[in-house]
């Protein structure tokens, strides 16, 4: 039996834009292996115990970096699908100043038939690895200096990606230095994607680790705990920020052994589109589908233990598969996702957190103004009813007759669409855990036109891609400098920087109140306060009320 378009159910993103970059993202890793070196010296070396990393200090911006740190073994034959493992100790001094190989990519779905009806086994040239469990570490100042006691907040970036692509290289951690005026230490970490980091079902359940890519994130977490103060970081002062999938492993954590690991691995959270689709329980039907997918297109049908046929398949077989069974997905969904596991992740994510008890003292989370548009074919003619039944397969014709209440009177069946996608998968999570986080949250809105998800980034990793396309100082201290904030105060309402024009800003739940980042139709930075649309939080309140079928 195949897995239909409809009961794939996911959904994420489409052309350009973060999530689904795909394409933007593999020229990026060309065009930086291009670009001209800039101005470096060496830096001191950091011994970690197992390894001894030498960096490189940019002369122009006085930051140093350390690229490509092995914070875990490399995942590979019998580590396949298990959990991160202890780096092996190396011998003499690592050279710190290359980008590490990024994790094996796929592409986002592009399909508007069932995903498994095409026998077509595409192959590309891949610049990609499996032995891809690094970290880049960006440190203020040429001198790096161990802080035993005490040290400077770090920032933990967790790329987003749909948890099919992405990678640290894709981001410049020296931009939230200079935008946090040299005030945080910051991580950047890579994780197993696709296939390779979540695949789910019982028998790797059973023979390896469920949720792969998260527990690498979690294991990155541990090592910044235990290292980060030789980078004079201070690993009780940890913020954990991501955007779209990033974000959605930030409550991956968030929700992490029931909202209680011990020892805690972070202080505070920050959520840029908060990406939460279905997440089924490791063994549910699409689960299970999915990984007999995987098992016939490796020939390992017949063997007794099929997982460890495919810890024995060629890695390019495996990739093979990745690619085809994401690029065949649902237009604009991502197959392989995080699923509940039962150890790490104990329930659905919104069960832990309706419960109130969350990992983390803080929050910051920011949403855009319109986070379904890409991940709809904007010329779709399915109408309300059969978009929300493709997006959630396990919603019987009472939750699908409760969303079309909802949703019919919004425009055109794209516009309905749009909303149902940006509502239920991004921002209606987010106001579930601003709810949760009570007066310690803080909630913002990123408008500039046209307010797509990924639009945000330029903002504050300001070297990305093309840098913002709304190039104006005061709006890009006034977003930045938010997030920096958090970082360093637990709060977005510290004004550290001189010309910051963001007005106060009272946590969310005092009387609802949210920070926009728009500007005006002249072109001026327009940064002001607001109350939130009680018609979202009305909608908001129906995805809640049905999340147990929508598996979220």
């Amino acid at each position: 039996m195949s897995i239909t378009a409809r009961s794939m159910g996911l959904k994420l993103s489409t052309k350009a834009t973060l999530l689904g970059t795909s394409i933007m993202w593999q020229l990026l890793l060309a065009l930086q292996a291009l670009a001209s070196p800039v101005a470096t010296t060496t830096a001191s070396t950091v011994n970690l115990g197992y390894a001894q990393y030498q960096g490189s200090v940019d002369t122009a911006t006085n930051i140093t970096s350390f690229l490509g740190i092995r914070y875990a073994a490399p995942p590979l034959g019998a580590l396949r699908w298990a959990a991160p493992q202890p780096p092996s100790t190396a011998s003499g001094v690592q050279q710190a100043i290359t980008e590490p190989n990024a994790c094996y990519q796929a592409l986002v779905g592009n399909s508007s038939t069932n995903p498994f009806e095409s026998t077509s086994m595409k192959k590309r040239a891949v610049s990609q690895s499996e032995d891809c469990l690094f970290l880049n570490v960006y440190t203020p100042g040429s001198e790096v200096v161990a802080t035993p006691a005490g040290g400077l907040p770090v920032v933990v970036w967790i790329h987003g990606g749909g948890y099919i692509e992405g990678a640290a290289s894709t981001f410049n951690g020296a931009d939230l230095i200079k935008e946090s005026n040299y005030g945080v230490v910051t991580v950047l970490v890579q994780y197993r994607l696709g296939l390779f980091g979540f695949l789910s079902g019982e028998a790797v359940k059973q023979g390896g680790a469920l949720n792969a890519g998260i527990l690498d994130q979690n294991y990155a977490l541990q090592w910044v705990q235990a290292y980060i103060s030789n980078f004079g970081g201070d690993p009780t002062k940890v913020t954990i920020w991501g955007e779209s999938a990033g974000a959605g492993s930030v409550i991956q954590h968030l929700v992490a052994h029931g909202g209680n690991t011990q020892p805690p691995l972070f202080s505070a959270a920050m959520t840029s589109s908060t990406f939460l689709p279905p997440q089924y329980n490791y063994n549910d039907r699409i689960p299970e589908m999915l990984y007999s997918e995987v098992v016939n297109g490796t020939n390992c049908t017949s063997s007794s233990d099929t997982l460890s046929c495919l810890r024995a398949a060629d890695v390019s077989t495996l990739q093979t598969l990745n690619y085809n069974i994401n690029i065949d997905g649902f237009f604009g969904t991502f197959v392989f996702v995080a699923v509940v596991d039962g150890t790490f992740i104990v329930e659905r994510p919104t069960v832990t957190i309706n419960r109130g008890r969350l990992n983390g003292n803080y929050l910051l989370a920011i949403t855009n103004s319109h986070e379904g548009n890409i991940f709809v074919d904007q010329s779709t003619t399915l109408d309300v009813a059969d978009y929300v039944k493709t997006l959630f397969p396990t919603f019987g014709p009472a939750q699908v007759a409760g969303a079309v209440a909802m949703y019919q009177n919004q425009g055109s069946n794209v516009n309905q669409a749009n909303l149902v996608m940006g509502d239920s998968i991004f921002v209606c999570p987010t106001y579930y855990l601003l709810l949760a986080f009570g007066e310690r949250a803080w909630k913002g809105e990123f408008a500039i036109p046209a307010g797509l998800h990924g639009s945000d980034i330029a903002y504050y990793f300001t070297s990305y891609q093309n840098g913002p396309a709304y190039n104006n100082s005061q709006f890009i201290t006034a977003f930045s400098n938010s997030f920096m904030a958090m970082a360093m105060s637990n709060t977005p309402d510290d004004r550290y920087a001189p010309g910051d024009i963001t007005p106060s800003w009272r946590p969310w739940q005092q009387g609802l109140e949210e920070m926009m980042f728009n500007e005006t139709s002249a072109g001026v930075p327009d940064v002001y306060t607001f109350k939130t649309d009680m018609n979202v939080l009305e909608r908001c309140a129906y995805w809640r009320n049905v999340s147990v079928y929508s598996a979220q």
